[in-house]
């Protein structure tokens, strides 16, 4: 059983790469000592292993990098043959904690990782940060993440009209900014324990919609066999939410209009007035104004919504983007797609994170869940890989902004997982480890990828085999 859960070496010695894969979940092989500081950056190795030979100026710059490190870079060691260029003097008075010499270096290393993990076990848990994805509880009562300031300020009119009278209220923002969510965060500071209906108007013809909301007697049309109760009378002293109220037919928005301003209204074929007591809750992702101009929604019915609506910004907007990070922690979470599968994907890297923020999400935060939950299903390690991201393959345009592929019509995995290769590399300087780390995969894997879609740096003649410097079972590490 691995006692570590990273280990970083610098080395070409096999047997010690050996004891390395022994005793920790992930072993990174670094060439040289700037390539072990960028993995260190990475992942945050529990032990970092020195064997290969350096001037101990350079291990002494290495190590203050090292510990300078946001992930911290644990012990380091280093492991001396008897034939070694300097004195162990030199590396202890270099900073290197422990200097491992001759047969018994695989043994004293097996005990120092004990020690690493014995210490782990003991120390106290660390103290919380406030990272929640929610702003009060109201928010994370109702699932709505986010702590930018378009979310605090959402949330600021959301306690506003929901701890006022006002009736009806207006939701406004674009597919998928969580409309309904922010619908149910009023409800729940208005009247948690009344019932929430909830409708949507683009889903039913006219006809269909009138019965669902007011209801309908028996015999009021043709297959009308009974009395039905509308969600105007179910909704009693709670909320009706009318979701995306711009597609409700003309006529329709004239009786509603009525039920706004008498709080009455009749069944489809009744004869008797019933008092609505439900708070109407509405909402649109369409430009109201312009849908006034084009006389495709009602000027009196407008401006009887339009009294303190709560506005949701989209992904985009400067003020809401840095929630991004957040919510596909929050998905990543929460997700249960996955939920029996191992190993169970616990983080994002850094780089699949950059595509993320970089993309403008027409579909905003419900665009986000799918792509979080589809790279759940494509992903094969504990860490979500650039690979993995697969934002919209079936979009030109989008898939060649990202890097996912030429075109749409040219689209396959083979040429989209050979560009994120490419960019990898080519971001990470061609560090190697850095680049395998980062898209989520094994050096083993890596290299193997390199060679199959023959990737070249430039001015490089070949790079589809390792450095000569590495052995077979570097590689495999």
């Amino acid at each position: 059983m691995s006692l570590l859960r990273r280990m970083v070496i610098v080395s070409g010695v096999p047997p010690l790469h050996e004891v390395a894969q022994e005793l920790a979940q992930e072993v990174f092989v670094a060439d040289d000592l700037g390539e072990a500081a960028d993995i260190i950056n990475t992942v945050g190795p529990d032990l970092t292993v020195l064997s290969r030979p350096a001037p101990p100026a350079q291990v002494a710059a290495f190590l203050h990098a090292a510990a300078t490190a946001s992930q911290g870079c644990g012990p380091v060691v280093a492991v001396l043959t008897p034939e070694h260029p300097f004195p162990e003097s030199d590396y202890r008075q270099a900073g290197v904690q422990e200097c491992l010499v001759g047969a018994a270096a695989g043994a004293r290393l097996r005990e120092i990782a004990a020690e690493i993990a014995a210490a782990a076990r003991t120390q106290p848990e660390p103290v919380a940060r406030d990272d929640r994805p929610f702003v009060d509880e109201v928010a994370a009562g109702v699932g709505l993440a986010g702590r930018s300031p378009a979310v605090q300020k959402t949330m600021q009119m959301i306690r506003l009209v929901a701890s006022s009278r006002c009736n009806p209220i207006l939701i406004l923002g674009d597919t998928g900014t969580g409309k309904e969510v922010a619908a149910c965060a009023i409800h729940r500071v208005r009247h948690a324990s009344q019932p929430f209906v909830a409708i949507n108007c683009a889903a039913l013809t006219a006809t269909l919609l009138e019965s669902e909301l007011f209801g309908h007697v028996k015999g009021s049309f043709t297959g009308a066999d009974r009395d039905k109760m509308g969600l105007l009378e179910m909704a009693g002293e709670g909320t009706l939410f009318l979701d995306e109220i711009s597609e409700m037919p003309l006529e329709l928005q004239a009786k509603l209009l009525r039920v706004l301003q008498e709080r009455t209204f009749r069944k489809v074929g009744g004869v008797k007035d019933l008092e609505c007591q439900a708070t109407l809750i509405a909402s649109s992702n369409r430009d109201l104004k312009k849908e006034v101009r084009e006389k495709r929604f009602r000027q009196d019915l407008y401006y009887r919504l339009h009294i303190c609506p709560v506005l949701l910004a989209p992904l985009r907007s400067p003020e809401r983007r840095q929630d991004i990070p957040l919510l596909a922690g929050y998905f990543l979470k929460t997700s249960g797609i996955c939920a029996h599968r191992s190993p169970r994907v616990t983080a994002i890297t850094a780089l699949a994170l950059e595509a993320l923020c970089r993309h403008n999400w027409p579909g905003n935060v419900r665009e986000l869940r799918n792509v979080i939950e589809r790279a759940l299903l494509l992903e094969t390690t504990d860490k979500i890989g650039l690979s993995s991201i697969v934002i919209d393959p079936l979009d030109s345009e989008e898939t060649s902004h990202q890097g996912f592929g030429p075109s749409a019509k040219n689209f396959s995995l083979e040429k989209a997982e050979r560009e994120l290769i490419a960019r990898a590399l080519h971001e990470t300087g061609w560090q190697k480890t850095q680049a395998a780390a980062l898209l989520g995969i094994t050096r083993a894997t890596l290299y193997a990828k390199v060679k199959q879609y023959d990737l070249r740096r430039q001015g490089q003649v070949a790079c589809a085999t390792p450095p000569a410097t590495e052995t077979p079972a570097e590689c495999e590490v």
